[in-house]
């Protein structure tokens, strides 16, 4: 990718560490980390020499929103309208490759997750919380809907349920780490010094399954959550099965369990 202004992109062999890096405005998203952001998970779509992505933000919070200043909405005159349009398809095209990108994404939310912050924290597979995080749906509260960037309508009823995502998306009420961690939006809640350590255990954990078994585990519990019924979500898991017997890997995988238990050394094949 080419030099990004807004993100910092530590790599660490199969993973990615993205970090949000404006901590001036809290990491608040304008139209050019909008841009960032996206282009970097759609470059990931084809990328299966990168396993997992740890989200973060810089400084005292993760994503304080988008930004509201004149650079977030179309200038005046004809067309005004579809102008507008693009510029909202550029925020929501975040989440849309995030969720359609095959790499796991762990998210640390350390203070704000507010507006599009909170979009991103929803569209990440795991959220581990910091003490002090909060999180709230800002827009109801700017003469806007609550439904933005997928979190309201998609994301949220489905992680928490229709009473309690209502209760937040229809009054912009906060969230703090304690009810999140009890509604079960984030796993837990660590000190934000250990976010990262936290962070990158379940990283590990995760390395241990084939590359492609991690893809396609993601791609099922996407897919799954919407499926029509019991047959529908048999009939994916039983086809996802069925191929990766056919892998390589998965031989590896039975020979190191036998073999005392080692390390498999998969190779993606």
């Amino acid at each position: 990718m080419s030099q990004l202004k807004t993100l910092q992109i530590e790599t660490r062999g199969q993973i990615d560490i993205v970090t949000m890096n404006r901590p001036e405005v809290l990491n608040v998203v304008n139209p050019l980390m909008a841009d960032e952001l996206r282009n970097y998970f759609a470059s990931m779509v084809e990328r299966f020499d990168k396993r997992v992505i740890v989200l973060r933000g810089s400084g005292r919070g993760f994503c304080a929103g988008g930004d509201v200043g004149s650079e977030a909405f179309a200038s005046p005159g004809s067309g005004r309208a579809q102008r507008q349009m693009q510029v909202q398809l550029n925020y929501s095209g975040i989440v849309r490759m995030m969720r359609k990108c095959p790499q796991p994404i762990i998210g640390l939310i350390q203070g704000y997750a507010f507006g599009a912050g909170f979009s991103l924290a929803l569209a990440c597979d795991v959220r581990y919380a910091g003490p002090n995080a909060k999180f709230n749906a800002a827009y109801i509260r700017m003469g806007l809907g609550g439904c933005d960037m997928a979190r309201a309508g998609y994301l949220l009823p489905r992680l928490v349920g229709l009473s309690v995502a209502s209760e937040f998306l229809l009054t912009g009420r906060f969230i703090d780490a304690q009810r999140a961690k009890s509604i079960e939006l984030v796993s837990d809640i660590v000190s934000d010094d250990k976010l990262l350590d936290t962070g990158l255990e379940l990283v590990d954990d995760m390395m241990r399954g084939s590359p492609m078994g991690l893809r396609m585990t993601k791609e099922s519990l996407s897919l799954e959550i919407d499926a029509p019924s019991l047959a529908a979500a048999l009939t994916l898991e039983d086809r996802q099965q069925t191929m990766l017997m056919e892998m390589a890997d998965f031989r590896e995988a039975v020979a190191a369990f036998k073999d005392n238990e080692r390390a498999p050394r998969y190779e993606d094949r």
